[in-house]
């Protein structure tokens, strides 16, 4: 199932020593039992068409989208990044949870940036994980520029999987696109300007038509479906087919049959979708969601015994209706009778029976700061320190950043302010975050580190009286999810998982100017059972450049 530049069998696929290697696995604490997968990436510009027109992108071994990465639940990912670009570049990895390692997460607050000409290696492991993610670029606006990819990380063969196993397995990268390349689209972002409409959509890096996928007559196909996106919802039809959902970021759902399915920025769905309809070829369409201008792109399914191409309309899908995704969202439901990545039920874990600890309220907002375009949450709008946090933690660093530098619910003042972010935690707490949404616009939140339950979504303001109406049973835990315009969503969140992580809008301009935090999930024990030490192969730069990891030997 790996895609790898060379065999995934054989460790000189990796351009180390093998003894090296060795050590860096060691260090890392990955597991000896389970398999490892080799990967070697080459970071570089090249000429990219998403719409027609030509652009310099950023590919991944020559290729946009970058390579698949397959693997199964605990599996060891080894990749070893170069950087061919004219400047510093960093992968992070949605949805992957980094157990015990955000040293992995490749998020500028937890690692050094990967200067030209150099490389990285990455030693991941998807510790207790199944489902469909993706990889991207977390510096620069590079995202705007490619350099994504698909992650599918399968169940271990003796794990059931609550649906039979389907004929194919597709991924679907969609988002958004701009014509503007993205160096100039970050000095509009820098100079205090706000994007425009992206102007289309692409699906797997290709525009109208540009992808083809053959299935064959009454056979079920799976299809992963990511919003890797920078600005707006979107939402996928199959032309004369319904699509039966399965799973959302790594858990599996109850089984509901839809028409047609909002995708939110940053997130990720699987379908299974049964080929019984005359044979003929059928749009794949794809729209966005809640804007003035609605655009449109499609790709073709193509039943291997088609002698008719696609034609007529694109089917249309719902276009500004908040209250038609609201009751849609409301429908996505924990399947409480299939294992998840062990053979459990994934309904053993009783979340609604759980007191939480303590409620953290994040509002989002726009405010100008020093004349300029910024975005911000309760007030603060965040701005990159001179060395990474996890960094600063760890070397203990003084003046960096200060833990509570952002309050745990909105000002009442109103002014915003720059600062480097950081909310402290405690490991084992179980937290309430409400995401307060006074603004006109969907909001997309991610946290990385974890997987959070969301418990409940609605208009208007967020009180203790909302939750009376929380879903306290089988609600999807997942970790990006949605907040509509002038409305609410809640989550609980277990923090099982010591590390620095970031909790950040999905909309890329929002992310960049500002609206963003880290959460640094602390433990006291400062012991290897609740967070691996820093691994040998660490960048360090900033105020941590003169300082050390430890010696390969």
């Amino acid at each position: 199932m790996g895609e790898c530049v060379s065999s995934c069998s054989s460790r000189s696929s990796i351009l180390v020593s093998s003894l090296a290697i060795f050590l860096l696995l060691a260090v890392a604490g990955v597991n000896a039992d389970s398999p490892y997968r080799f990967y070697t990436w080459k970071i570089t510009y090249g000429d990219v068409y998403p719409l027609g027109v030509k652009q310099q992108g950023i590919m991944i071994n020559g290729r946009f989208p970058g390579p698949h990465i397959d693997a199964v639940t605990n599996d060891n990912v080894i990749i070893n990044v170069y950087n061919y670009l004219k400047e510093p570049f960093l992968l992070s990895w949605n949805g992957i949870q980094h157990r015990r390692n955000s040293w992995q997460d490749g998020t500028y607050g937890t690692n050094c940036p990967i200067l030209p000409g150099k490389n990285f290696t990455y030693i991941l492991q998807f510790k207790d994980q199944i489902g469909t993610f993706f990889y991207f670029p977390s510096l620069g606006f590079h995202k705007a520029a490619g350099a994504y990819g698909s992650i599918r990380v399968w169940s271990r063969p003796r794990i059931p999987v609550p649906f039979p196993p389907p004929a194919g397995d597709f991924h679907l990268l969609a988002g958004d696109w701009y014509k503007t390349n993205h160096y100039i689209l970050r000095r509009y972002l820098n100079a205090g300007r706000a994007l425009p409409m992206p102007d289309g959509l692409v699906i797997n890096g290709r525009g109208w038509n540009g992808n083809t996928f053959t299935v064959e007559p009454w056979k079920t196909y799976r299809f992963r479906i990511s919003n890797v996106g920078l600005a707006t919802s979107i939402n996928f039809r199959f032309e004369g087919h319904k699509m039966k959902l399965v799973e959302a970021e790594g858990a599996h759902t109850v089984q509901n049959v839809y028409n047609s399915l909002d995708v939110h920025l940053g997130q990720s769905y699987s379908v299974l979708v049964t080929m019984d309809q005359p044979a003929k070829d059928y749009y794949i369409a794809v729209s966005t969601r809640f804007t003035t201008k609605v655009l449109t792109t499609t790709a073709v399914l193509h039943y291997s015994n088609s002698r008719q191409g696609v034609s007529g309309p694109v089917p249309r899908g719902p276009t500004t209706q908040i209250n038609w995704s609201l009751n849609q969202a409301r429908t996505i439901r924990r399947n409480l009778t299939a294992s998840g990545p062990r053979p459990n039920p994934q309904g053993s874990y009783h979340y609604g029976m759980i007191k939480t600890t303590r409620t953290i309220t994040l509002a989002n907002s726009a405010p100008w700061i020093n004349g300029k375009q910024r975005y911000a949450v309760n007030g603060v709008s965040f701005t990159p320190a001179d060395t990474p946090l996890k960094l600063a933690d760890y070397f203990n660093i003084p003046g960096v950043f200060n833990v509570g530098s952002i309050p745990m619910s909105p000002n009442s003042g109103g002014n915003a302010y720059l600062q480097t972010s950081v909310m402290g935690a405690n490991f084992r707490e179980f937290v309430e975050i409400v995401f307060q949404n006074w603004e006109d616009s969907v909001q997309s939140w991610h946290v990385d580190g974890h997987a959070f339950f969301v418990v409940g979504m609605d208009g208007g303001q967020w009180t203790a009286a909302s939750r009376l109406r929380y879903n306290l049973r089988d609600t999807v835990s997942r970790c990006t999810v949605q907040v509509y315009p002038r409305s609410w969503t809640a989550i609980y969140m277990a923090l099982d998982n010591v590390g620095m992580w970031n909790i950040r809008s999905e909309n890329w301009a929002r992310q960049y100017l500002g609206q963003q935090l880290y959460l640094r999930v602390y433990s006291a024990a400062h012991s290897w059972r609740d967070e691996l030490p820093i691994p040998k192969n660490a960048l360090l730069c900033g105020r941590a450049r003169r300082r050390h990891t430890r010696p390969l030997l």
